[in-house]
């Protein structure tokens, strides 16, 4: 059934409520002051992460890339500043059982030519063993480098989960800024549409007007089965992964099935 704006019959629920062109613009020039306003508090935000002191620490240290071991230095591709993700790691399990969460923020990292015209390097770093990080990364298409910080402290290994900047001057090396949680949204570029959508992002925790859709969780449709529905059972994956070979809806997750 077509489901049409004016028929009550087919509505969808919770719709926004129907008026003129004139009366629309009105009620978009009202929340604009406020999106502008939103706009350039984080512009002041950004000003201030880059007034943030910094920590320097012994670019030297070893991680272990595709070619063995290699000096932290060697991230930077000889641009001063650097940008990792560190990525979450379930020692052996399957490719469908490793962090959703972190496979969401990887996805959207897959290139980096717009950090690198501005100097800025990225890599992904992980706890995983190189073995099995190997394997993933050539499952998932990833082009980005990867390297294994297992047993390495931080501010290079230590907490995964985030997005961390450095910056290089000549050999040696500082942590400037990390964040974690809500703050590697920027990445997924989806999430600020799916925000200006009517229905939002689905998640329980938003603010709904009444009759609207409700989520269902905190990131329930980072993860689906083979036809596409939001689900943490035995066969889900992170959604992803179904555009990969060898993604088969027979594999089953075990005690990694959810984090």
């Amino acid at each position: 059934m077509t489901t049409t704006p004016d028929d009550p019959t087919t509505a969808l629920p919770g719709r926004p409520p129907l008026v003129d062109l004139a009366t629309w613009q009105a009620a978009r020039d009202e929340l604009l002051v406020r999106e502008k306003a939103h706009t350039h508090e984080g512009d002041a935000l950004a000003a201030a992460r880059r007034r943030l002191p910094m920590v320097e620490f012994d670019g030297r240290t070893e991680v272990v890339g595709p070619d063995g071991p290699v000096p932290f230095l060697d991230l930077f591709q000889g641009r001063d500043e650097l940008v990792v993700y560190k990525h979450m790691w379930h020692d052996g399990a399957p490719h469908q059982g490793q962090c959703e969460g972190c496979t969401l923020t990887a996805w959207h990292l897959k290139d980096a030519v717009y950090l690198n015209a501005r100097g800025v390097s990225f890599a992904v770093l992980t706890t995983g063993r190189r073995d099995e990080v190997a394997s993933y990364v050539a499952f998932m298409g990833y082009t980005q480098p990867w390297y294994s910080v297992r047993d390495v402290a931080a501010p290079v290994g230590g907490s995964m989960g985030s997005l961390t900047c450095f910056l290089r001057d000549g050999d040696r090396v500082f942590l400037t800024y990390s964040t974690t949680g809500r703050g590697n949204e920027p990445v997924s570029g989806f999430l600020a549409l799916l925000d200006m959508t009517p229905y939002g992002r689905g998640e329980a925790w938003e603010d709904h007007p009444e009759g609207r859709p409700e989520g269902r969780g905190p990131c329930w449709y980072w993860r689906s089965d083979a036809e596409g529905n939001a689900t943490w059972g035995p066969t889900s994956r992170p959604v992803p992964q179904w555009t990969r070979p060898g993604a088969t809806p027979v594999e089953t997750l075990g005690r990694h099935g959810r984090h």
